[in-house]
């Protein structure tokens, strides 16, 4: 699928939601998300950073069909992508974690 309301439908479809529970999670209306998949409106950038979280992929692919796995590990990339929601002593706990301490 070469648009952004085709990659969205594609893992939309993969991902085993409803489309009114994805538009749940990303913060829209259901109405919203039906004019995103038929790409009659672009997603604003909150919305593309909220649906690669939930669709477990990059604002990147949303956008430009491109994965981008340079060095990157899927592990790697949940902890990228989430690292600025941890409190201080979660990152430690990680770090801690990592380090097998």
């Amino acid at each position: 699928m070469s648009s952004i309301g085709g990659r969205i439908a594609e893992l939309l479809e993969q991902s085993k939601y409803t489309q009114k529970e994805l538009a749940g999670m990303v913060g829209v209306t259901e109405a919203a998300m039906t004019r995103y998949l038929k790409d009659e409106r672009t997603p604003r950038a909150e919305v593309i950073a909220n649906l690669a979280t939930a669709l477990n992929t990059t604002s990147d692919y949303l956008i430009n069909g491109v994965e981008d796995h340079e060095g990157f590990s899927e592990i790697q990339r949940l902890v990228a992508r989430n690292a600025s929601g941890m409190t201080d002593e979660q990152k430690m706990e990680l770090i801690r974690i990592i380090l097998n301490k």
